[in-house]
């Protein structure tokens, strides 16, 4: 088979669906910065003018991906208990985010958000109002989970290591650049945290989503209480 026509047949194959999988697969493998029409042409065997069958322009390539990650996160259940069914969303979401880490800068900056994206903003919003809480502290628990599980994913993906295990090899060479005293508390955490056996930064994860729970239990409470009386 010629050269002309495996690319005509390969493009004959194409779909939206699977043109915009591939962009996933080309982010993920080499970042956003690598995601071209070329590049996604060439992953997918094809010339770049067989892209445009299926997507107009970059643009809308990123909305399709945008809307693929948001569609990889379990969605709350509307009407469910909502401390449990945000929390299962937040640790489904650090997962994704996990996995396609180029994605993070993304999630909220699409002014076409797709299905899957609309669909997760409304079940998140119907889970907290179901449960009684005002628009007000709606949107204030909205934006304050979004921005403790986009913030952890930053801080997670920038890390230069990768689980417990690798922390101790990171940490040698920096701990000798503290060897004059000059910065005792990072050394006194260090030694007695950071490198004590067990340790993991995911667990500042549930940590921090308990307490922001908490606090949104709390003022949940309290409004209802003040709303009573």
């Amino acid at each position: 088979m010629s050269v002309e026509a495996s690319e005509q047949r390969q493009r004959g194959r194409l779909s939206r669906d699977g043109v915009l999988r591939q962009a996933v697969a080309v982010a993920d493998a080499g970042g956003l910065a690598s995601l071209t029409i070329r590049s996604l042409a060439q992953a997918l065997g094809v010339k770049p003018m067989s892209v445009y069958h299926h997507v107009a322009n970059k643009d809308e390539i990123l909305d399709g991906i945008v809307d693929i990650v948001f569609s990889e996160i379990d969605l709350p259940a509307v009407g469910g208990e909502w401390r449990s069914e945000l929390a299962g969303r937040a640790r489904s979401a650090r997962q994704v985010l996990r996995r396609h880490p180029w994605a993070i800068s993304l999630l909220e900056s699409r002014t076409s958000p797709g299905p899957a994206t609309l669909a997760h903003h409304d079940a998140i919003l119907g889970t907290l109002r179901t449960a009684g809480f005002s628009p007000e502290l709606t949107a204030h628990a909205y934006a304050l989970l979004d921005a403790f599980v986009y913030g952890f994913a930053v801080q997670e993906a920038a890390l230069p290591f990768e689980g417990p295990d690798s922390v101790g090899e990171v940490a040698e060479p920096i701990m000798e650049l503290m060897s004059s005293g000059q910065y005792s508390h990072m050394v006194e955490m260090a030694q007695d945290h950071y490198l004590q056996p067990g340790y993991d930064f995911g667990d500042e994860f549930e940590f921090g989503l308990g307490l922001i729970l908490d606090a949104l239990a709390q003022r949940f409470s309290d409004r209802e209480g003040a709303r009573r009386s």
